[in-house]
């Protein structure tokens, strides 16, 4: 039966950035949750002290919890071949950060989508990038597991595997057993793709699940589209919202998974309005795993 994480993506800013809350804080309100595990951020102010790493592991442990996954997100896209190596040696620094934390699971991305990258440099300069990645991850018994993603906040161009096309051909090309995909469905709106054809495309090789809702604030995914391409961070029409009221079907979704024996993690994306939102979210993902693995 898949394991419930959460995400803390309501307090980002504040763990990343301006340091006003603490891990422990954040340890504290997950206690609250019916969840497994916690996922982690490889940008958190307070793991760049490697010597906290094992305290970490320590407090989340005592809740009972385990950090099954780490999210992180390296530019393998750049067309300097030093940069290029410069992320490997990061890639390696956050498989030994989950390694530590104790969990088995690394996220990596293509990169960025930059205008004067073709569709096969760009799938040839990720590909051999994550390859590169793969021994040293396979060493410390981690997995990575590259995501349908959209954006990263600082990014100034999108994902270069952001289209369901050059995802699927990327992810094909990486057939080593150390490799997955953490599939998340509301990301596949952004890249003007249906999530269920996606995950049908996919779904024998998806090993984590981003679990999020996403809600149109104005417009149509249309114009969220045309005006994404130049836009540093995530587009102001889309915001995250509580999951099962969004856009996303997730019986569909756990139907899928079902049947090609998917029993990994899923990890909240959600709780942009506060905690009890959360809560509600995982509430709702504790009810469809019951009712799609209960038996």
């Amino acid at each position: 039966m898949p394991k419930l994480a959460a995400f803390p993506k309501a307090y980002m800013h504040a763990l990343c950035k301006d340091g006003t809350m603490r891990l422990a804080e954040w340890f504290e309100l997950a206690d609250t949750l019916d969840i497994d595990g916690l996922e982690f951020y490889a940008g958190f102010l307070e793991m760049a002290d490697e010597s906290r790493w094992p305290e970490f592991r320590r407090q989340v442990e005592g809740r009972g919890m385990t950090i099954p996954m780490l999210c992180c997100s390296p530019d393998f896209t750049h067309p300097d071949r030093d940069f290029r190596a410069a992320q490997v040696a990061q890639q390696r620094r956050w498989i030994d950060m989950i390694h530590t934390l104790g969990g088995s699971y690394c996220r990596v991305l293509s990169g960025q989508r930059r205008p004067e990258l073709s569709t096969s440099r760009g799938i040839q300069l990720a590909t051999e990038c994550i390859e590169e990645c793969l021994p040293y991850a396979v060493e410390r018994d981690v997995t990575l597991i590259i995501e349908n993603h959209y954006k990263d906040d600082f990014w100034d161009y999108p994902e270069f595997a952001q289209k369901m096309d050059v995802f699927c051909e990327l992810v094909a090309n990486i057939t080593h057993p150390a490799f997955g995909v953490n599939y998340d469905p509301s990301n596949a709106y952004l890249a003007g793709d249906d999530p269920l054809e996606l995950l049908n495309r996919i779904s024998h090789r998806v090993v984590t699940m981003h679990a999020s809702d996403r809600y149109l604030i104005e417009g149509t995914l249309d114009d969220l589209r045309r005006e994404e391409g130049g836009a540093t961070g995530y587009a102001k029409r889309l915001r995250h919202g509580e999951i099962g009221k969004g856009l996303n079907d997730y019986d569909a979704i756990f139907t899928e998974l079902r049947r090609v024996g998917f029993d990994g993690w899923i990890s909240i994306e959600d709780g942009v309005d506060g905690i009890e939102q959360l809560r509600r979210s995982a509430d709702f993902l504790r009810h469809k795993i019951a009712k799609y693995w209960g038996d």
